[in-house]
């Protein structure tokens, strides 16, 4: 853990920080938000140019590790190995002290997750969870089926752009830690969230369809100053999981759990926004999903779960632990969006704008 990494001029690698020009800058990334405390501020400091003192150990120690500074700081760093900020040069993926803060940020954030999230028996007991339904549901999908309103559906819509709009790219990263059966049956169910090959069908660009029908702009990265902390969690997740081979295990968990539950919770984001009176490319995106997740949660559980225990069967805690965690970061992301709708007020950190007009059609 970093106790005090420092940033000077003249390091090795800072040449043409900050520089819109300089060659490996993400010209045409989101721009950076706004800093929501002092990690993300030396972050976006670092990365505009600046040579800040980078936080050490105890003021990451210090900090919530799922507030919205430590989660910020951990993005930031994180979209730097996806598509960058606009401005901001590529060599700041690799450089050695914001590596060193992204280690001390992820270590806070997992110590929390391992310590906060219940342990299951095993991986099979944690995926048999999910297959298990209430039923009186009260979860976001149950909520927003029931009677939620379309200014609701764009907020969910605007936060879950986060991971949509990059939708199966953190899970690629486990491709190369993946041997046998697991790694075949993972690149066919991503082969699947890839489009099959066909650009039109990517579920990226499904989703970009989608925010578009609901009036959001779609561009990559746009509502990153809105999401609050419970959301970046969810993503972050992710990241931490598929950049680590030592938590090759935890992503397979988290795939698993996502997987398993995707189909019925998309099956009621459809009927939401058919009910709400939603477009067709909104609709279709989670159409989409109920029959296609429906065949990738059998895919993983058997093949890509199965097959990676079958080859390392000291990883079924991992397993377990990727997809308890996914779920304890799914309740407390949903008991923000229900707690704010409840009383009337948004979920995110600021109201939306008003709908955008949709285009019409050619």
């Amino acid at each position: 853990m970093a106790t005090g990494a420092t940033t000077t001029p003249g390091t090795a690698g800072r040449t043409g920080a900050g520089n819109a020009g300089g060659a490996g800058t993400a010209a045409g990334g989101p721009a950076l938000p706004a800093p929501r405390g002092d990690l993300s501020a030396a972050v976006t400091a670092l990365l505009t140019g600046g040579y800040p003192d980078l936080p050490g150990g105890p003021a990451v120690t210090a900090a919530d590790p799922y507030g919205d500074d430590l989660q910020l700081a951990l993005y930031l760093a994180y979209e730097l190995h996806y598509r960058g900020f606009a401005g901001v040069g590529g060599h700041w993926e690799w450089d050695p002290d914001l590596l060193r803060l992204r280690r001390a940020l992820e270590e806070r954030f997992l110590t929390a997750l391992r310590a906060d999230t219940p342990r299951p028996e095993s991986a099979a007991a944690a995926l048999d969870a999910l297959l298990v339904e209430p039923v009186d549901g009260d979860g976001v999908s149950h909520r927003l089926q029931e009677s939620g309103e379309l200014w609701q559906l764009r907020e969910y819509a605007a936060q879950r752009s986060l991971y949509h709009l990059k939708e199966a790219d953190p899970h690629a990263w486990v491709i190369p830690r993946l041997t046998g059966r697991a790694k075949a049956a993972m690149v066919a169910v991503e082969f699947d969230e890839f489009g099959g090959g066909r650009a039109d069908r990517v579920h990226a660009r499904l989703f970009a369809e989608l925010m578009t029908d609901l009036g959001l702009d779609p561009a990559y990265g746009r509502y990153l100053d809105v999401t609050p902390a419970p959301m970046l969690a969810v993503v972050n997740q992710m990241s931490l999981f598929g950049l680590h081979r030592a938590l090759r295990g935890a992503l397979v968990g988290h795939f698993a759990a996502v997987e398993i539950t995707s189909s019925p919770g998309s099956r009621r984001l459809a009927k939401a926004l058919e009910r709400a009176g939603a477009g067709p490319a909104a609709v279709h995106f989670y159409t989409e999903h109920v029959e296609a997740d429906a065949v990738h949660e059998q895919i993983v559980r058997r093949d890509v779960v199965g097959g990676l225990l079958e080859e390392e069967p000291g990883l079924d805690a991992d397993v377990a632990f990727g997809a308890a965690s996914t779920e304890f970061l799914e309740d407390r992301l949903g008991g923000r969006l229900l707690a704010a709708w409840a009383a009337g007020r948004t979920s995110l950190r600021e109201p939306l704008p008003a709908p955008q007009p949709v285009p019409a059609a050619a």
